[in-house]
């Protein structure tokens, strides 16, 4: 494991002392926490993105696609009957 320091200023130095204390860890684990979940939330924005770039690449290529109305219907649907099937996708180039 390597070390790395950090030059926090004194007002977010004390922020994170007081965070750390109100959830019953050491300061240090607070801040190794803290720089995981903003890694983690990079990767997981990244690889959204991903998904949703590839998606589009796929729309348009096939030319199908999903009416957002009947999207929001089966979700709303979905909230309550995990069986409801998915709408087909239609093409939308006219």
């Amino acid at each position: 494991m390597s070390t790395t320091s950090l030059k926090l200023s004194d007002e977010l130095k004390q922020r994170a002392a007081s965070a750390a204390q109100e959830l019953g860890i050491s300061t240090h684990a607070f801040m190794v926490d803290a720089i995981r979940q903003a890694a983690d939330a990079v990767a997981q924005r990244t690889e959204f993105v991903a998904q949703a770039l590839a998606a589009r690449e796929e729309m348009l290529q096939s030319g199908l696609g999903h009416d957002a109305d009947e999207i929001h219907d089966y979700l709303r649907k979905r909230l309550t009957d995990k069986q409801t099937p998915a709408p087909a996708a239609k093409p939308w180039r006219k």
